[in-house]
């Protein structure tokens, strides 16, 4: 039995068998062989089937987001249709006897070195096109790599690190717990925890091999420590702990569908943070006012191009006929930063926080905006839909905002497609959106605190490094001198702010923002029940003054 302390994210116990994810590094198998004409038809084979997924892949690309965003996959064909390339594998084969798989990797290796070292950064740059077509010709040879790991019961998964693409694939309803040596508190996999309402750690100095898989584990996310091999004392203290937490959670159900009101009268909306469908259920469990972030940018993920209108549109629809009638705000498309999306075909940024990023990219390429509005405005009908737009920073881009919502409706119109009118809302996110926030106010319906980039932006702290932990402070009076600032001129032009971000959930500042005036409260879906239970308790017509002198007083009495 042996216990690593890490850092914890999330608090509860679990208790359960590691599955260690490790990043799929591929092996090229080599062989010698006679049989050149078998190998050739092999690679033929192979080849063609490549072109066939690629031209699916261009046709569903054309349909989401236009031909200019389709172009990277129409490239992709032509490169495979290319001579030079076809003879130079078939050559190798031929000449050197050696396998398909073996041949295209020494090409893709050869043509590689050749694109990366030509000055012309146009040309250079065609050395990862040439990767990705060489690598979805090995995926066809081997028949396996598409093949996904499935575990028969539910697990605690460690791994080095996860990217939010690599959360996306994980079977989530099986996952018991995630345990990282790298990342940060504000990372994807941080969030997508507290949002499972599961216990995770991070910075946790265990090797990630082989050796752990299957081992027997208690995570205990309020401690911040994973014990493997746990002998049979501990994981029978364990498992009582467990059934206690189990018992408390049972308790709260009491607390649903009940007002989220101070004894004092101040009502404050209790809303959920969710990234999917399974969200929604759990947002249903803890009895939700509302979905208050639904993060699209996951409908993005882990896919090889881009998802269609169809296909946004049911999710919408889902969500909009589930919460029957409570509102649900959905946040477009906000990847770039951590969230890295390879179809996107994104310049590498030396700063991508401060870079091209969500509406950026959005008002860039509208054609993929324009997919997204028109799903939203459909799935309107159906339900109580707010639309929620990412990293807003001028007046100027509302207005951009505001001439592509008139051009979607008149596309919608002329297909003689049924549409509403969404409520429209932007996030306060940078210092500039919370210092013009007046003159944001008088364009939009209502306003959503994004702490963690507020945070960071305000501070110049990068939330993704864990170097800087110590300074990135959410309590920083400036922080909440722009909250503070943002909640009054929302009022002022009459319109709801609320706070998405993750110190929304954070039980230390829920009687600040009340008391700043705060009408919203937007966070996982765990925390719902006991954050109502909190502001129920509360009384704010006692001063905080007041409370601090009682609390003193009570403590000398003690003592």
């Amino acid at each position: 039995m042996r216990r690593i302390t890490g850092k914890s994210v999330y608090g509860g116990i679990a208790i359960g068998r590691i599955y260690v994810y490790k990043k799929e590094k591929k092996q090229v198998p080599y062989w010698k062989t006679t049989e050149t004409d078998r190998e050739i038809r092999r690679f033929s084979e192979a080849r063609e089937k490549a072109l066939k997924q690629l031209q699916e892949l261009y046709e569903k690309a054309e349909e989401a987001a236009g031909k200019s965003s389709a172009a990277i996959f129409e490239a992709h064909q032509m490169m495979l249709k290319d001579e030079y390339y076809i003879n130079a594998v078939e050559e190798k084969i031929k000449k050197e006897q050696i396998n398909a798989e073996y041949a295209v990797s020494r090409t893709e290796e050869e043509l590689d070195a050749v694109f990366s070292s030509m000055e012309d950064s146009y040309i250079s740059e065609r050395a990862a096109d040439i990767k990705d077509v060489s690598e979805r010709i090995l995926s066809i040879l081997s028949g396996t790599s598409k093949e996904k790991r499935k575990e028969k019961e539910p697990f605690i998964l460690v791994a080095d690190d996860l990217t939010p693409s690599e959360t996306v694939q994980i079977d989530k309803e099986k996952v018991l717990s995630f345990v990282t040596v790298h990342g940060s508190v504000n990372s994807h996999t941080a969030i997508l925890a507290k949002t499972m309402n599961i216990p995770a750690l991070i910075g946790v100095p265990v090797t990630a091999d082989k050796q752990l898989d299957g081992k027997m584990a208690i995570v205990n996310g309020e401690e911040g420590w994973i014990c493997i091999d746990p002998d049979a004392i501990t994981l029978e203290r364990y498992k009582k702990k467990q059934e206690e937490e189990r018992k408390e959670r049972e308790a709260l159900q009491a607390l649903r569908g009940k007002e989220s009101k101070t004894l004092d009268g101040k009502k404050v909306l209790l809303c959920a943070n969710i990234g999917d469908l399974k969200g929604l259920e759990s947002a249903m469990e803890n009895g939700a006012d509302g979905i208050g972030l639904f993060r699209s940018e996951m409908l993005y993920l882990g896919k090889e191009t881009y998802p269609t209108e169809e296909e946004q549109f049911k999710v919408y629809k889902t969500l909009a006929e589930t919460m029957a009638g409570k509102e649900v705000i959905i946040r477009t498309l906000d990847i770039g930063a951590d969230k890295h999306v390879a179809y996107f075909q994104m310049e590498q940024e030396e700063n991508p926080a401060m870079g091209c990023r969500a509406i950026r990219i959005c008002l860039r390429r509208p054609e993929i905006f324009k997919t997204q509005l028109r799903a939203l405005f459909r799935a309107s009908v159906y339900g109580k839909i707010s639309i929620l737009y990412p990293m807003i920073t001028s007046v100027e881009e509302i207005e951009k905002i505001q001439q592509i919502i008139e051009e979607i409706k008149q596309e919608l119109k002329e297909k003689n497609l049924a549409f509403g009118e969404p409520k429209q809302g932007i996030m306060i996110e940078t210092p500039a959106a919370a210092l013009i926030s007046d003159l944001l106010a008088e364009q939009v319906g209502f306003f959503s605190i994004g702490t963690n980039d507020l945070t960071q932006y305000t501070l110049a702290v990068d939330r993704q490094n864990p170097r800087m932990e110590e300074w990135y402070h959410p309590y920083h009076e400036a922080v909440l001198r722009l909250i503070a600032i943002t909640v009054q001129n929302g009022h002022k032009a009459g319109i709801r702010v609320g706070i998405c971000g993750e110190l929304g959930s954070d039980p230390n500042m829920t009687e600040a923002f009340l008391r700043m005036g705060v009408d919203e409260l937007s966070v996982n879906p765990g925390s719902i029940l006991p954050m109502k239970r909190r502001i129920c308790e509360m009384d704010l017509s006692v001063s905080a003054i007041e409370k601090d002198e009682k609390t003193d007083l009570k403590n000398q009495m003690i003592t």
